[in-house]
């Protein structure tokens, strides 16, 4: 069961990203003219995709796999063009929509779905591999760990997902985040170190079954993300 905080925080970033930020977010994951401050966020986001699905094979023909918090598809469409048969999630309906107008007409049908959901909802089956890219940084490192797990309960293979290191960037970010009238707010993101990540994913997922196999950091200006890939040992 997913915790009090997790469900909070989940439709938080439902109405944010619903309601608030979806026309920024359209533009950020289009080629339409950005500010440079955005245009290091969208350069990082290009980066940190092409590196989450460098970490899956090359030929995933036969797979299934869960994009968590899909967004706008990209990824999923990435993956699915690569033979996978993706499940993209997102709470957003607004976000869910322009994946589904985005998805190239030429791939084959059913091979990236796009629902609004709950990217924890059992019901959405068994996968291979499950990504989560920048889905997770809006949590507490609890709830990063317990959502992992519970990932990992219905993976077969590998969970490819970020987090929002502890920078001093990062840091100063989220407090004066803080500091903002709450109408004000974009959800906040939630840096932590490697090591507090490292001891809450060894309690969350068992120790012996699932280990972290790679780690690593994509800085492009305001953009600061640290992709982790934890495997069945």
């Amino acid at each position: 069961m997913a915790s009090a905080t997790y469900v909070t925080r989940r439709d938080e970033l439902e109405r944010y990203f619903d309601r608030t930020a979806v026309e920024a977010w359209t533009r950020l994951t289009s080629d339409a003219p950005v500010s440079r401050v955005r245009a290091t966020v969208r350069a990082g986001r290009d980066a940190m995709r092409e590196k989450i699905a460098s970490w899956l094979p090359q030929d995933l023909a036969g797979a299934r796999v869960l994009d968590a918090g899909c967004g706008t598809g990209a990824l999923s469409v990435a993956l699915a063009r690569r033979g996978a048969d993706v499940l993209g999630v997102d709470v957003s309906p607004s976000l869910v929509s322009l994946a589904n107008e985005r998805a190239p007409r030429d791939l084959a049908p059913g091979r990236a779905t796009f629902v609004v959901g709950d990217m924890l909802d059992p019901a959405h089956g068994r996968f291979d591999y499950v990504v989560a890219m920048d889905s997770l940084i809006h949590y507490e490192g609890a709830d990063i760990a317990r959502t992992v797990a519970a990932f990992a309960e219905r993976t077969e293979k590998a969970v490819v997902f970020t987090v929002a290191p502890r920078t001093t960037l990062l840091t100063l970010m989220h407090a004066v985040g803080k500091l903002l009238p709450r109408g004000d707010r974009s959800p906040a993101i939630a840096p932590i170190s490697r090591g507090n990540l490292e001891k809450r994913l060894d309690g969350a997922l068992g120790g012996d079954r699932w280990r972290i196999v790679r780690g690593e950091r994509i800085v492009s200006g305001f953009y600061i993300s640290e992709a982790l890939e934890v495997a069945r040992s």
